[in-house]
């Protein structure tokens, strides 16, 4: 092989390198996101659950729905035994920094439109990371 071929070979090799990576990078941010957005649900809607408040319960149960369809969208990207483990992982985190309130005010600022832009659009979003992480 001359050195001319061997430098193409050598350079597509590189950028099919770095591609892949970006890729990786791309899809553990974004699989990062749903599972904080599906721990965020869970809490959410086991927190309405609790309430015992017949009003609510349609909430509830839109947030539940959330929280399964953030599950299956980051199991698509990691492996799901791995989804569940960090899902709990992130819920007790999410927990931990409410410090004993029942206020999920704090959670709600953060998540609340970010997630529901997640779930309901995850390829613009995907798409966003893609071109982040590059």
């Amino acid at each position: 092989m001359n050195k001319s071929a061997m430098w193409i070979f050598t350079a597509s090799a590189m950028c099919v390198s770095m591609s892949a990576y970006a890729e990786d990078a791309a899809e553990k941010a974004f699989t990062d996101e749903l599972i904080e957005c599906a721990a965020y649900y869970q809490i959410s809607s086991e927190a309405i659950g609790a309430m015992n408040a017949p009003q609510m319960k349609a909430v509830g149960d839109r947030l539940k729905i959330s929280a399964i369809d953030a599950v299956a969208i980051a199991g698509k990207y990691r492996a799901p035994a791995k989804v569940e483990t960090d899902v709990s992982e992130a819920k007790q985190q999410q927990i931990d920094k409410l410090a004993g309130s029942n206020n999920l005010g704090a959670l709600m600022s953060k998540y609340k439109d970010s997630c529901k832009s997640i779930v309901t659009n995850p390829q613009k979003r995907l798409d966003y990371w893609t071109m982040a992480t590059m």
